[in-house]
């Protein structure tokens, strides 16, 4: 799909808030370690760049201001790198043998009373997040 850069980003973040956090899953799936590093990365960045910018300008004055924005601006910048990344992924297609084991986790959970819609045709990792997301949360109750 052609997607802008504001639509990859909030696919990224979906994604991300999608995908279970469940240990199992690093076996089978090499996103598990990619979305738990975003999180991570996501929640604590934005504090340790504000932090940094404060201690340069406390320690070096306004004269290290230059510097400061540098490395505040590039700090900033990783958690929209991993969202970008994020969501350039959720949009790939799942490969074929990805994407038949998906339609029969749509089947199953469909045949055991649930009623879950979500693509078949040429389904994408962030329909792989909606399907282990629904089996986790089915699994629960």
């Amino acid at each position: 799909m052609n997607m802008n850069v504001v639509e990859i980003v909030k696919l990224g973040r979906k994604y991300m808030l999608l995908w279970p956090d469940r240990r199992e899953l690093a076996e089978y799936f090499a996103e598990y370690h990619a979305i738990k590093m975003a999180r991570l990365v996501c929640k604590y960045l934005p504090g340790v760049a504000l932090f940094t910018l404060v201690m340069q300008l406390y320690f070096g004055g306004v004269a290290s201001l230059p510097q400061s924005v540098v490395y505040t601006v590039f700090m900033l910048s990783v958690p929209l790198q991993a969202l970008v990344m994020l969501g350039i992924k959720a949009d790939k297609f799942l490969p074929p043998a990805l994407a038949n084991w998906y339609k029969e986790g749509v089947a199953k959970i469909n045949q055991s009373g649930g009623d879950i819609k979500l693509c078949v045709q040429k389904p994408r990792y962030v329909d792989l997040a909606q399907l282990l997301n629904i089996s986790y949360r089915h699994a629960k109750h």
